[in-house]
């Protein structure tokens, strides 16, 4: 035979699971579109078309619904734990699942105490509206003995519009760019952090508030670094969570540059002092980089739409 088989994997992708959780009147939403990838002895369904060591990818889809019934979703990782152990564990010709979930935040709307009179309820606690800022994302990994957890989030819209410089770069013939003093950071943050989280015997994080508490971190540190460069920036976002953070070993940022430039109006006689600008959306500047734990190797692929 010319030719081998080289990696495989099949499964179920965007499965679009909505549970909703009643406490009383007080409900709940957890929004997720879960994508599930087997591999194994998966080498005849190739070769031959022999479908004996294949797991239909309907019932995956089947059973990430079941268990948002049996498990709930306490977390997108817990979930993905959840069903990752199944697939390992249930099916002997699969060796390894890989779970990548993205999750919707939704929050509550507050309603006015007129119309919760208006329909007979002291307070609507049941009504959302869908958060539009990032999105949650996570990848669980399992092989039936080790773990590999990352999770982040994308689309991170931020800006400061002072304490951001740029100068003292290499110019040469080609070099057009001014150097700024005060200037409009901003980008739309993409990060993926591992955890050091691996083996069952192993105090598990609290998914949740380790999110809360990276994404709080990430922020601050944003906010709170005078920036000569974002790639400065992005270091102390990075740094921030590892430091804060002992469940993290490793993060990779990717953070366009948003490029906000000055816009001339002295042919229509003003000064344009700071206020005013244009808003490029392309080109952008692209900058990218992984900050790790002291000792620590890295494991999140380069180029993170690997995940």
């Amino acid at each position: 035979m010319p030719t081998i088989l080289g990696q495989n994997q099949y499964g179920k992708a965007e499965n679009r699971v909505v549970k909703i959780t009643r406490d009383g009147d007080t409900h709940h939403i957890k929004d997720l579109n879960v994508s599930v990838a087997l591999s194994g002895d998966m080498d005849d369904v190739h070769y031959s078309g022999s479908n004996a060591n294949v797991l239909p990818t309907d019932t995956t889809k089947n059973t990430v619904f079941a268990f948002a019934k049996e498990h709930g979703i306490e977390s997108a990782e817990q979930f993905g734990i959840h069903l990752a152990r199944h697939f390992v564990s249930s099916q002997e010709p699969i060796h390894r699942a890989r779970i990548r979930i993205e999750e919707y935040a939704w929050e509550r709307i507050a309603t006015s105490d007129g119309n919760s009179r208006f329909i007979g309820a002291d307070e609507v606690k049941h009504s959302f509206a869908r958060k539009g800022q990032e999105t949650r994302v996570s990848q669980i990994t399992y092989d039936g003995e080790n773990w590999e957890v990352i999770s982040g989030l994308k689309d991170l819209t931020v800006m400061n519009s002072t304490n951001s410089e740029f100068w003292g770069y290499v110019k040469d013939k080609y070099t057009t760019l001014k150097e700024a003093y005060d200037r409009i950071l901003a980008t739309d943050v993409s990060a993926r952090w591992r955890y050091n989280w691996t083996s069952d015997e192993q105090r598990m994080p609290n998914w949740e508030k380790s999110y809360e508490q990276a994404r709080k971190h990430m922020l601050q540190a944003f906010a709170e670094t005078y920036s000569l460069s974002l790639q400065q920036t992005l270091y102390q976002m990075g740094s921030r969570i590892i430091n804060s953070r002992s469940e993290i070993d490793e993060i990779r940022f990717s953070l366009p540059n948003n490029h906000h430039f000055l816009v001339d109006l002295e042919p229509f006689g003003l000064k344009n002092e700071n206020e005013v600008y244009f808003a490029a959306d392309r080109p952008y500047g692209l900058i990218e980089a992984t900050v790790l734990r002291d000792g620590v190797e890295p494991k999140i692929p380069v180029d993170m739409t690997n995940l």
